[in-house]
């Protein structure tokens, strides 16, 4: 025996389409009864939710997936944000199609068309169906105007532990002609050498063009509670000593983070280690300064 309507809605956040109406074998009068006695809502042309009143989140994702069909998928950041992807939510919705966008416009929701193959793309078991992370991603970094935040998302992903530069990769392949290609592989190059974030190659480029010793990222630390962290940039010091650079985010000034990342830095710090922090706003608007703290404390000239 089939699913009813019932069934259907409530997989759905109470969406319906025209389309699975019809497969249900619902009858156009009972839709229609349903919406004139308020229980139901007409949200497009061809899409009803089985409540009234606004949208949750969930159900704009449904709204906007059913009303342009069957094959297309949630993309872009919004893939990214329901894959587990933190800090980096935005409030419109995007949806890939493959077909030309004749339908009507969705408040909130970006159409993209690309003629890359969706079902290729699709996530295997995620709902609202959506796009695997690396194509989600990638295409957001190709289509994205400012070249630093499609990098970051990029980065992101890796950092947050969704997936891998080699898959990464895999899929820069897959989806050529792909725009920013060069500037991703690049990109992967530095993260698979260690780092994780943006800001870390930031470091590492500095350092290159201030002609100072490269530093170790994601350098493995237990500290004093036996618990293993991993620092963001680290160099040997010619004293003996190690100086290690944490670098802060936007999402490090909450209080909870600030907090943890006080602790942090008191237990890595040592008679042998030097722990100081930066903000990534300096290492992308004053570097100058950044590198002349770091070579006053004794990062040493690359050979």
């Amino acid at each position: 025996m089939g699913k009813s309507w019932q069934e259907v809605a409530e997989s759905r956040a109470g969406v319906l389409s025209e389309t699975s109406l019809r497969e249900l074998k619902v009858a156009r009068a009972f839709v229609r009864n349903q919406v004139d006695a308020d229980r139901w809502a007409v949200r497009t042309h061809s899409v009803y939710t089985t409540t009234t009143g606004p949208l949750s989140r969930e159900q704009l994702l449904w709204v906007a997936l059913e009303h342009a069909g069957p094959r297309a998928l949630l993309g872009g950041l919004t893939a990214c944000e329901q894959l587990g992807m933190k800090n980096w939510s935005r409030e419109q919705v995007t949806v890939l199609v493959d077909q030309e966008l004749s339908f009507d416009p969705v408040a909130g929701v970006r159409y993209f068309r690309t003629r890359r193959s969706l079902t290729a793309m699709r996530h295997p078991t995620q709902a609202p169906r959506c796009c695997r992370i690396e194509p989600a991603v990638l295409l957001f970094a190709a289509h994205e105007p400012s070249t630093r935040t499609a990098l970051g998302a990029v980065s992101a992903t890796v950092q947050q532990r969704l997936t891998t530069p080699a898959s990464l990769l895999e899929w820069t392949r897959a989806l050529r002609p792909l725009r920013r290609a060069v500037a991703i592989r690049d990109l992967l190059a530095d993260i698979s050498g260690g780092s994780q974030s943006l800001a870390e190659i930031d470091v590492l480029r500095l350092c290159r063009a201030w002609g100072l010793v490269p530093p170790r990222r994601q350098k493995r630390r237990r500290d004093r509670s036996g618990r293993l962290r991993f620092t963001d940039c680290e160099w040997d010091l010619p004293d003996g000593r190690v100086l290690v650079l944490e670098i802060d985010g936007a999402f490090h000034l909450d209080v909870g983070s600030y907090t943890d990342d006080v602790k942090r830095h008191r237990s890595l710090t040592t008679d042998r280690r030097v722990v100081v922090r930066c903000t990534a706003y300096e290492v992308r608007h004053e570097p100058v300064g950044l590198m002349r703290d770091l070579i006053g404390l004794g990062v040493p000239r690359a050979a």
